[in-house]
């Protein structure tokens, strides 16, 4: 009997150093990979750039003066409806060229960039592929994008909305008969 007691005794030991051995290892996974890596000196923009790519600074973006009540307003001006502030360069702009819906959100965007314009209407949200275009007239870069005139999600422009852009903020848009009317004109043209 004696003997069958140590047996299970000893089972039970190697059992727990077992566990031991597992739990220690956890824990030093989960150490490792909580630890930081020493920071490493950023490397010099010309030994990055590809071929004959040059860096350049973008201009900040110039102060947006207020009118009597200080707020963003929609204008329409020729074909295009305008969302910003009597006297100032637009916040965001809608125009329908070639039965598509173009969006500029005229906010510096670095060269080749590309991102997700989120759109959140009172019905849906809206997600428009926006790329860093040059715009004439205009020093650097802008986000714009485009849909089909006769999709269905631009109605998220028909009301109130906020668009979401990485590095560009949150923009709140009240709702106005110049986007509806871009909107109009677009899905008329589009191609059914």
């Amino acid at each position: 009997m004696p003997d069958a007691t140590c047996q299970a005794y000893s089972r039970r030991v190697t059992k727990t150093r077992r566990v031991s051995v597992v739990a220690a290892s956890a824990a030093l996974c989960l150490v490792a990979a909580c630890a930081r890596p020493a920071p490493q000196p950023a490397p010099d923009a010309a030994e990055t750039a590809p071929g004959d790519v040059r860096r350049i600074a973008l201009p900040e973006p110039d102060p947006v003066p207020a009118n009597a009540d200080g707020k963003a307003v929609w204008t329409l001006a020729a074909e295009t409806a305008r969302f910003g502030v009597d006297g100032a360069d637009p916040l965001l702009t809608l125009a329908c060229h070639d039965h598509r819906l173009v969006i500029t959100r005229p906010i510096p965007a670095e060269v080749g960039a590309g991102a997700l314009f989120a759109i959140e209407g009172p019905k849906r949200i809206v997600r428009i592929a926006v790329d860093a275009t040059a715009l004439p007239g205009r020093r650097g870069y802008v986000w714009q994008g485009s849909m089909d005139g006769g999709d269905i999600d631009t109605d998220v422009f028909a009301g109130p909305f906020t668009g979401t852009l990485p590095g560009g903020g949150l923009i709140k848009v009240s709702a106005g008969d110049p986007p509806r009317e871009i909107v109009r004109r677009c899905r008329q043209g589009a191609k059914p």
